[in-house]
């Protein structure tokens, strides 16, 4: 039983086919097959930027969610002396960009705690909004966090950010998939996702989404030879094409600096197929029923459920505190050795299922753990 796609999936057979026959593509055609990958991806684009709510035009693609927060955080006119707010506990992908942007430019990041926003959101926006008021140039923030689940509230974030002139810049990657994420109603100026956990692709094709107001004004410092406009014409139309003062484009395809992963494309644009098929509501509903299920069981045998008490505040994610004295590395060690695929980030107990799993799955993971917590002889 696989509960770990906050982590990785595992791909469906869709994907695996369409992952299988660009391959086969490439090894009959070599790069006759080009086309039809761009092709794909294209497609893969428009679908994409229907996920999250904006124009094909708004995506570029990206290897990873850290390539594209990076792409964005170096890519902010910035001001030397310019502030960042970053949360505590994020996971990395959305601290070291930012710190090597910091670094780069001397920038000052400010970082808040995390922990109002799990019980006490008021406070949180109180201590974001203290900090915005002194002037504050970026705000990077995760939708969803990865330790607990905690889904941020954006649209409030957001119209703080406006008031006050930050941008809001979001690490997507535990939300899109699973939890309905709308762009511009919640006022995000620009995200990151990776495409190998909820979107059921593979590691090495994930996606930027920016405001195409807010594209204009980036500075392309991460861009390649295919960021440029119109780069393949000098390959495909004869002689005289070729320079070296072509212009980059001012939108969110900028980022995309050169040779992409044909088989990791193909897999995105079959996998965000299936999402689009079974639809993003009502995926998080069965997840949601899922978790109803379990949170009980783990509960009862003395775990600390870490589930928000909102629903607008859940997620994919379930986690839960192992009870004082249990040693959580070799329960997970149990859990694996009984079928069950779960993960521990940062010593917490984390359940993370999908459309595929079954809400009857509660009862195979009680009686792994009730194996699991026997005393060890």
């Amino acid at each position: 039983m696989y509960a770990n796609y906050a982590g990785m999936t595992p791909i469906a057979a869709p994907v695996e086919e369409a992952m299988h026959a660009t391959v086969v593509e490439l090894a009959t055609r070599g790069v006759g097959a080009i086309g039809t990958a761009i092709a794909r991806r294209e497609a893969a684009r428009a679908k994409v930027a229907a996920l999250v709510g904006v124009t094909a035009e708004e995506i570029g693609f990206v290897t990873n969610t850290t390539s594209g927060i990076r792409a964005l955080a170096l890519g902010i006119p910035w001001r030397r002396g310019d502030r960042v707010v970053i949360f505590a506990r994020e996971f990395p992908a959305n601290v070291t960009p930012w710190q090597r942007a910091a670094d780069v430019f001397d920038l000052r990041l400010e970082r808040l705690p995390i922990a109002p926003w799990h019980d006490d959101v008021p406070r949180g926006l109180a201590e974001l909004e203290a900090v915005l008021r002194t002037g504050v140039r970026a705000v990077a923030v995760s939708a969803v966090q990865f330790q607990t689940g905690l889904r941020m509230p954006l649209a409030a974030i957001s119209q703080l950010c406006r008031r006050w002139g930050a941008l809001l810049v979001v690490d997507a990657i535990q939300a899109v998939g699973v939890v309905p994420l709308d762009m511009p109603a919640l006022g995000i100026d620009a995200l990151a996702c990776g495409g190998h956990k909820w979107l059921g692709g593979v590691t090495g094709c994930g996606f930027v989404a920016i405001r195409a107001d807010v594209a204009v004004r980036l500075r392309p410092l991460v861009a390649g030879w295919t960021s440029h406009g119109d780069p393949f014409g000098f390959l495909l139309r004869g002689p005289g094409l070729l320079r070296a003062d072509a212009p980059i484009r001012a939108r969110a395809d900028m980022v995309e600096d050169g040779a992409f992963a044909l088989a990791a494309s193909a897999a995105l644009d079959a996998a965000v197929d299936l999402l689009a098929q079974l639809g993003i509501p009502e995926i998080y509903g069965h997840v949601q029923r899922w978790h109803d299920l379990l949170e009980p069981v783990l509960v009862e045998l003395g775990f600390k459920s870490l589930r928000a008490a909102d629903p607008e505040a859940r997620s994919g994610i379930l986690s839960f505190r192992a009870p004082n004295g249990l040693n959580i590395v070799g329960l997970h060690e149990r859990l694996g050795a009984s079928g069950i695929g779960c993960a521990i980030p940062d010593g917490v107990l984390r359940f993370s299922p999908h459309w595929s799993n079954s809400p009857a799955e509660h009862a195979q993971i009680a009686d792994a753990l009730a194996l699991a917590l026997r005393p060890q002889s």
